[in-house]
C-alpha cells in the first residue's frame, strides 16, 4: 500500500522540508509538527483499538 515512500530519498526530504517552510514559514512549521505528530499517533491508536488503551492503563496503576 506505502510501497511509493520507500522510493523517498534525502534530497526529496530536503526538498519536501523546504516547500513546507516557505508555505508554513519558521514560526508555523513547530506547530505544524506537533500536529502531524498527534495525528500519526492517534491513527496508530485508532488501528490498535482497546489494547493501546489497556497498556496505558495498566502502566498508570503501576
Amino acid at each position: 500500500m506505502f510501497g511509493y515512500i520507500a522510493n523517498i530519498g534525502p534530497a526529496s526530504l530536503v526538498l519536501i522540508l523546504i516547500i513546507a517552510l516557505v508555505i508554513f514559514g519558521p514560526g508555523k512549521l513547530p506547530g505544524v509538527g506537533k500536529a502531524l505528530g498527534e495525528s500519526i499517533s492517534g491513527f496508530k491508536k485508532g488501528l490498535n483499538g482497546d489494547e493501546g488503551e489497556k497498556k496505558e492503563e495498566t502502566k498508570e496503576v503501576e
